[in-house]
Formats: structure tokens, sequence, C-alpha cells
């Protein structure tokens, strides 16, 4: 493959393009050749200037490139014009990463995810381009659910968008369900966060013996699973695993998957991975901060994690209170980084044993509404309860708490 970029200066082109070249190995595929190209903005109509089409050119006709991968994201006409120069199929980096998505989409919901990206992506490139729509087969950039619909007209894929978002906002209300009735269970919840590839699948079975499937690729993992572990203090907490991020991931492709991504923006404590060992670490640190911030507002405990230091030079890491340095792979530093999970367990609930007057019957019911109850009966002088209750509404019930657990 043939992977063009256009250095515009502002990202780092060489750390993207490399990126990118992960991402093609993803996709099971090989690149034989690469073009960057500084230019004040990509080019309206070829997206590259005219001497690195030539050369572009020559590359496709004396190497059989099969597929040409711009580092960016085409405009149609920029696709058609490209195809019809070099004589092969043109892609860009937004169809790599959903075809990868494709792939590796297991769940019912996973799918449904993708094929909605897929169609969000298709609906404005439909206008004029022809033939190109019935191009089926293999090869990178043509898996999915979402190839199929690119034959229908823009009516049709619209009504599917509509129907794929609402079967999403239904499962996304089955996902709230459980969100609260964890909360109302006293159940903490910590979701692991973090750049694609990083290890969180690895941390995950490490601390969990999860068997979830953890590869050396980008976006191995699509679909969110969590598993419940003990705490050194004997707290136990949720732990959930997550989609990965990148850089200059599409605001469609974060809107299409924002259902998964809520666990991680709904999680009590979120711990962010990265792994220490790639020289772009940092950045992809901030890359992970400022997606989240996009999610959500809401400010909440963050213990960064600096993954695979058995391979990277740990003692260059900045070390501060929540940070800790671990190799998930080998089960280095796993005691620290429970410890430091333990420490920033928020207090949303508490167990107290109750006696509530009959006169105080509304205040009973909210109790039994809002908290999960262990034990109740009634006594002479009132209900008896043994319930584990939000921290938000201890202010009610003081005058009427027998013992706190």
């Amino acid at each position: 493959m043939l992977l063009i970029s256009v250095d515009t200066g502002e990202f780092d082109a060489e750390v993207s393009v490399n990126e990118l070249k992960e991402l093609v190995k993803t996709a099971e595929g090989e690149t034989v050749a690469v073009i960057i190209q500084k230019r004040p903005k990509p080019d309206s109509v070829t997206f590259i200037g005219t001497g690195k089409l030539e050369e572009a050119k020559e590359i496709c006709e004396n190497s059989e490139i099969d597929v040409v991968i711009c580092d960016g994201e085409l405009t149609p006409t920029q696709g058609r014009v490209l195809e019809k120069l070099l004589k092969t199929r043109v892609i860009d980096r937004t169809v790599l990463i959903l075809d990868i998505f494709a792939k590796n989409a297991r769940s019912g919901e996973g799918k449904l995810q993708v094929e909605l990206a897929q169609l969000k992506y298709s609906l404005p490139r439909l206008s004029g381009q022809g033939t190109a729509l019935s191009r089926l087969g293999g090869g990178i950039g043509t898996r999915g659910p979402g190839e199929t619909k690119l034959e229908s007209d823009k009516r049709h894929i619209r009504r599917r968008i509509h129907t794929l978002e609402e079967q999403l906002k239904e499962l996304s209300k089955r996902r709230r369900l459980h969100r609260e009735r964890r909360k109302k269970d006293g159940i903490i919840t910590a979701a692991i966060v973090g750049y694609t590839n990083a290890g969180k699948s690895t941390l995950l079975n490490t601390l969990a013996d999860a068997e979830v499937l953890a590869e050396n690729k980008l976006f191995a993992t699509l679909d969110p699973t969590a598993r419940s572990i003990k705490l050194p203090d004997g707290n136990e907490i949720m732990l959930i695993d997550t989609v990965g991020f990148i850089s200059r991931l599409p605001h469609f492709l974060v809107e299409a998957f924002k259902s998964t991504l809520e666990e991680a923006t709904n999680a009590d404590i979120l711990i962010i991975l990265t792994d220490a060992s790639d020289p772009e670490c940092e950045n992809q640190l901030e890359v992970t901060k400022e997606i989240l911030k996009e999610l959500s507002e809401e400010e909440k405990p963050m213990i960064t994690v600096y993954n695979k230091c058995d391979i990277a030079d740990s003692y260059l890491l900045p070390v501060t209170k929540n940070t800790v340095k671990i190799s998930a792979l080998r089960g280095i530093g796993i005691d620290s980084l429970l410890e430091c999970i333990a420490e920033n367990m928020p207090q949303t609930k508490k167990r107290v044993l109750l006696l509530i007057p009959f006169s105080e019957g509304r205040l009973a019911n909210e109790i039994r509404t809002s908290s999960r109850i262990l034990k109740e009966e009634y006594r002479d002088s009132g209900v008896f309860l043994d319930a584990v209750v939000d921290v938000n509404i201890m202010y009610k019930i003081l005058d009427y708490i027998v013992k706190e657990e």
C-alpha cells in the first residue's frame, strides 16, 4: 500500500504516518511506500500537488499498489480524481479505521455502531460516485455491514441511520439502567481508558483473570467488558475495559460510539493507561484527556498509569501522587496500582441500621426506592431497615440511625 500525507503543520505528520502504518498492519495490509508533502493545505482536487502526484503514479505503476491511503479525510471529489489518476482504489484514514472497527466488532451493539459510522461517512459521498458504489469485494476498506448499503439511495440510508440511532438509544437506556442499579447497590466502577494498544485488555486480564482478547493491534477491543475485583482494603470495585482512542478521531466516530464511551464517562474513577515505551507517550496521554473532556465535563478521580515500564526508560517518567508505573503483561507494579485505586475510592454508599417511625412512612419509602435493603422488619416503634444508602440522603436519616456499619 502507498500512504500519502500532507504536512500542513497542524500536527506532526511523521508521527501520524507511523500511526497510519500501524493501522495498516492491524488491517492485515503492508505499507510499500510513503509520500509526505509540505503544503499550507491539501489540494482541493488532488489532495497533493502535481509533482508528488506524478511520484505517486510512478510508485503505483512500478510496485503494483492495490490501495492508496491518504492520511486525512478526503472529499468525494478528491477520492474520485485520485482513483482516476492513480488507477487504483483510494481510501482515507477514516475508512481504514472503520474497516478495522468492522473487523473487530463482535457484539450486536458494536456491529450497529460500526454500521452507523459507515453510513454517516458514506452519506455525503454518495453524489456522483457512480459505479464506485457497486464495487464490492475483499480487501481493506470494504469490510463490514455498511458497504452493501452504499448502493441504496440517500433516503434509504437516512432511514437506516435513524433506525440504527433508535436501536442504539434503546441499548444506551439499558446501559443507564444497569449503571443506576450498580449505583443503588453501592458498586463503585473504574474505567480503564487510553490510547489504542496501550494494554487496557491486558491490564484487565491481569487484575481480574478476565480472559479478554488482548492483541498487539490497534482497536483490538471495541466492546466494553466489566469484571469485579477485590482491593487490598477488602472493598470491591467493578473494572470496565473500553474502546481505545486515537489522534484525529473524526467527531462522527466519537458520536457513533458514544453509548459505549458512556461507560467511561460515568465511571467513578478513571484509570488512564498509556504506553510508556512509545516515544509519543505524553502526546497520547493528552489526546486521551482531550477526548474525555469532550465527552464529559464532570470532575472525577484520575489515575495515570504508565504501562510497559519493563521495556521503557521508566526513570524518565513523571512521579506524582496519582501516577503509577506498571507492566500489565509481567504483573509489575500491580500492588501499587491497586493501593492507588483504593485511595481514590469515593464513598458514595454507607451501610446503616435504621428505625424509622411509622409516622415517617414517606421517608421509609424513599429509602426503599433509592437504597439496597438487606433486611426489613416491623417493630413496635417503627420499621427496622438494614440498608446500603446513598451518602446524599444521610442528612435525612441521621436521627433514625440505630448503628452504622
